[in-house]
C-alpha cells in the first residue's frame, strides 16, 4: 500500500507547463502514480490556488473550462476543507517551523488527512513536520511512496 500524499499547487501547475518539459513530465508521472495507487490527497486551498494560477500562467494553454474540469476531477480525492482546527494547526506549524502561513496550512491539511507526505517544490525537501515529510518531486524518486514508515 502506498503512503498518502497531499499534492501542492506547484506540482499540479507543472503538469501543464510546456516551457519546462522535464518538470512537466515528472509532475505528470507523480500525479499518475497518485491516481493509480489511489494515494493522492488535496485541499480546497490547493484547488483554488491551482485554478487561479492556471488561468493567469497558462491562459492560452488551458481554458477556463479545462481548468474547472481539472478542479472537478480532483474532487475524487475528497479535498480537505479548511476549518478552525486546521487553522490552529497551521498557526502552530508556522510558529514552530517558520514556514509561511500558506505552506503551514497545506501541511496542516496533510496532517488532518493523515498523509505521510506533502509533494511540493516550494518547501524544504526532507523536512519532517510532526510526522508529515516534505518531498520535492523533482528530487525524490516515486518509489519513496512504497518505503516503510520510520
Amino acid at each position: 500500500m502506498s503512503a498518502t500524499v497531499l499534492v501542492d499547487t506547484n506540482v499540479l501547475l507543472y503538469c501543464f507547463d510546456e516551457k519546462e518539459p522535464a518538470k512537466r513530465d515528472t509532475a505528470q508521472a507523480w500525479i499518475t502514480a497518485c491516481w493509480t495507487r489511489r494515494c493522492g490527497r488535496i485541499s480546497v486551498q490547493v484547488l483554488n490556488e491551482f485554478y487561479s494560477n492556471a488561468r493567469k500562467k497558462f491562459s492560452t494553454a488551458i481554458s477556463a473550462g479545462d481548468a474547472r474540469a481539472e478542479v472537478r476531477r480532483y474532487q475524487h480525492w475528497r479535498p480537505w476543507q479548511i476549518d478552525h482546527a486546521t487553522v490552529e494547526t497551521a498557526w502552530a506549524i508556522e510558529s514552530r517551523y517558520q514556514l509561511n502561513y500558506w505552506d503551514a496550512l497545506i501541511v496542516a491539511s496533510a496532517q488532518h488527512l493523515g498523509c505521510r507526505f506533502v509533494l511540493s517544490e516550494d518547501m524544504q525537501h526532507g523536512l519532517s513536520v510532526d510526522g508529515v515529510q516534505i518531498i520535492n518531486p523533482f528530487i525524490a524518486a516515486l518509489d519513496i511512496l512504497d518505503a516503510p514508515a520510520d
